[in-house]
């Protein structure tokens, strides 16, 4: 039998997470080996390319100049100074009740910036290559794991095999590595799925990211860097699956129709400017975060709607206390029984708080679109609480 190679960190998964993580070790002077059974998709118009974007708050900004990502990614991003809430739940699909959040009124930065997932992925691979220590091998998967409290035993699709003193699980919500060690997970299921894709619009969006609520889930516009000479914004539309689909066979003129209709006008006409992605809604958290020299994150620790900039933020945030606790001695057992106690319940909090806002987005009798209209009025008007929501909402105090 061949015997196993040695390497500091094994990251499973090459998505956005998975490949900050072995940025973020890489950085930190580890040897680190990433795989991932897909090579990256790193052009818009490439087949299965991801279409969503991430808004990174202002702690993920700071993880990224850490690790020497910032500066790749900042020409690139838009940013975020106004996150404006529309209600548009009355008879007719206009907005009724408009409420904006300003990053001035708790800092003096932006909430934070927005950046296509395919062009994270091109560039934090190219990152990878310009750190010595880090290999990073597409098409290469995960197929087995032994975790002891020495080291864990990795085994890989191409046949090969690793021991690593630290595996970081960043392999999604089906991850394999959380199955090899036999965690289960709970999961909540809304009949949802969103749809990404982005538009182009008349009106400039200055700035600001608005979040529409009628009904079957939030619609969101946030901003991106100017398309074509023209204004531009990424969508996510989220709706019953049974509308998802019957918007997917639209022709694309119908659809447009239909992407205007549901969009309030609060931009202008909006004219479809890539294909689409679609995933399904869940809520997930695992029963545990940790195995002997294993850590979950990301997707494979906690899965959100995708609600006020959340779900990768979450992830970059597991990432950042992993950094610090695992660094120089990474898969220590005291350092991995600490990063479960400070992440896991900080994620099941945040996962009660949006699956509640998902299911007020969802409502569709006319009293209940009504109160929740009521209540985000009330809310807004305290000055203390709208500032305490804005500061929960990036992870700050």
């Amino acid at each position: 039998m061949t015997a196993a190679s040695e390497t500091d960190v094994l990251v499973s998964g090459g998505g956005v997470a998975g490949l900050a993580a072995a940025a973020a070790f890489g950085a930190a002077g580890l040897r680190v080996i990433c795989v991932d059974p897909a090579p990256p998709v790193t052009r818009e118009s490439s087949a299965g390319a991801d279409l969503r974007t991430t808004a990174f708050l202002q702690p993920s900004i700071a993880l990224f100049r850490r690790i020497g990502l910032w500066d790749r990614l900042q020409p690139h991003a838009a940013p975020l100074q106004v996150m404006r809430i529309v209600d548009a739940g009355g008879t007719e699909p206009q907005p009724r009740l408009t409420r904006a959040f300003d990053a001035a009124e708790i800092s003096d930065q932006p909430f934070g910036w927005n950046l296509p997932n395919w062009l994270l992925r091109r560039e934090i691979s190219a990152r990878l290559a310009e750190l010595p220590g880090v290999e990073f091998r597409p098409g290469t998967a995960t197929a087995g794991l032994v975790a002891r409290e020495d080291a864990a035993l990795v085994e890989l699709s191409d046949g090969s095999r690793l021991r690593a003193r630290l595996v970081v699980a960043a392999d999604g919500r089906n991850s394999p590595v959380r199955q090899a060690l036999g965690i289960g997970v709970r999961t909540i299921r809304y009949g949802q799925k969103a749809l990404a894709f982005a538009v182009t619009h008349e009106i400039p969006h200055q700035n600001v990211s608005t979040e529409i609520h009628r009904w079957g889930g939030p619609f969101t516009l946030v901003p991106l860097p100017d398309r074509g000479g023209k204004p531009s914004s990424a969508v996510i539309w989220m709706e019953r699956g049974a509308e998802t689909a019957r918007l997917r066979a639209l022709p694309r003129e119908a659809f447009e129709i239909a992407l205007n209709d549901r969009s309030a006008g609060v931009l202008g006409r909006l004219q479809l400017a890539t294909g689409l992605t679609e995933w399904p809604i869940i809520s997930q958290i695992a029963d545990r975060w940790t195995g002997p020299r294993t850590a979950l994150m990301a997707e494979a620790a906690h899965v959100v709607p995708p609600i006020g900039a959340q779900g990768l933020n979450m992830s970059l945030a597991d990432l950042s206390a992993l950094l610090d606790l695992m660094t120089p001695d990474p898969g220590n057992a005291a350092a991995l029984a600490r990063y479960e106690r400070e992440r896991r319940p900080s994620a099941m909090g945040r996962l009660i708080g949006i699956d509640a806002l998902n299911r007020a987005s969802m409502m569709a009798p006319r009293p209940l679109r009504d109160l929740r209209a009521a209540a985000l009025g009330g809310l807004y008007a305290l000055a203390p609480v709208r500032r305490a929501m804005m500061r929960a909402g990036l992870g700050t105090r």
